[in-house]
Parts: structure tokens; sequence; C-alpha cells
């Protein structure tokens, strides 16, 4: 089963994060491997691969549950990738991040939007309005 699991799960993070997932697992490789397979089993063999919700939805929840966390900032970047490669526009990422900001405050919205910022100018998006 464990076999079919990580087969399920890797190819799930391929899908959702690509080469930013295959390197957040290839960096854990040297000093905690069973961190990186719990990630690809559990994460995205058995939560990811659930039926009910679509990949979009499932980085929208990630996303805020991110921001809602703070000083997540390195992981919130993965999935600002995840969340567009899955075809979730930028204007769908501000506004989610704009109706966090009554719930959880304007400093994490902030520091959240910074790092879209810098995701999109990595992939060359720019926002004209928000």
């Amino acid at each position: 089963m464990s076999n079919e699991r990580y087969t399920q799960g890797w190819n799930k993070l391929l899908e959702v994060d690509g080469e930013a997932g295959q390197r957040v697992i290839d960096s854990l490789a040297s000093i905690a491997p069973d961190l990186g397979n719990y990630i690809i089993e559990f994460a995205f063999g058995d939560i990811y691969s659930r039926p009910t919700l679509t990949l979009q939805q499932r980085e929208l929840i990630t996303i805020s549950s991110l921001i809602t966390q703070g000083n997540c900032e390195s992981q919130l970047n993965v999935h600002l990738h995840g969340s567009l490669n899955v075809g979730i526009t930028p204007i769908e990422i501000i506004e989610t991040m704009i109706h966090c900001s009554p719930y959880i405050g304007f400093p994490r919205v902030l520091n959240a939007i910074a790092v879209a910022k810098d995701v999109f100018a990595q992939r060359g998006i720019e926002i004209t309005q928000a």
C-alpha cells in the first residue's frame, strides 16, 4: 500500500507544485528523507488525491491556511506557484488574500502579498488591478 500511496502522491505533487515540489523533496533527502516521504504519501497521496474538492479549491484552502499561520513564506511561495499551475488566476489569489484580512489582520496579509508579488515577478505576471 505504501508504494501505491507514494506513487499517487508523487504524481499529485508534480501535478500541483512541479519543480518547486521536487526541490522541497530534494532539500529533505540528506537530512529528513522520511519527512519528504510523509509529504508525498500523506499530504499528496492521501489528502490532495481525495475526490471531493478540486485542486483549485485545495490550493486556495492551503494558501489561506499558510497566510493564517504566518511565518510560512517559503511554503506559501511553493503553493502560490502550485495555485497558478492548477489554473487559479493571479487576481483570484490576491482576492483570497484580501478576503483573509478582516479575519487574520493586515500584517499577515501584507506579508503574503509580498510573497505573491515575488512569485508573479518570477513568472512574468503583471497585475493591473485587484
